[in-house]
């Protein structure tokens, strides 16, 4: 098993002791992402700010890989307050076509650099 390790300036990079992605077989897991700027590596003021960055980050890894967001097969969702669950709904609107990728969402006490949502992708060329 071949394993690559992905790394790129379209995304933030890793806060930690972590890859921005990992690549087997074709199939793509990217690190969660959260509302960091990935040129000043600030984290954006509010929810729908942070989300919009996060989106934009995403498609900056998937880009780095020749992926589109069509490659998602699956995404999970950390938030701190559920009461913002209707503001990632809207955003899977304007971020994704039909038919959806598989999704998970839950509330956390807390995410990285106080962070209010956080979203990891897994991709798949095939």
């Amino acid at each position: 098993m071949a394993k690559n390790i992905i790394k790129t300036d379209l995304a933030p990079e890793a806060v930690g002791t972590y890859s921005q992605g990992v690549e087997v077989d074709g199939t793509f897991y990217f690190s969660g992402q959260i509302g960091l700027d990935p040129k000043t590596m600030t984290m954006k003021d509010d929810f729908q700010n942070q989300l919009d960055q996060i989106m934009s980050n995403i498609d900056g890894l998937l880009n780095s890989q020749d992926l589109t967001r069509k490659n998602i097969i699956k995404t999970s969702i950390f938030i701190t307050d559920l009461a913002n669950f209707g503001l990632v709904n809207e955003a899977y609107v304007k971020f994704f076509s039909e038919p959806y990728p598989a999704r998970s969402c839950v509330q956390v006490p807390a995410l990285p650099k106080k962070s209010l949502v956080e979203i990891e992708v897994i991709a798949s060329r095939v």
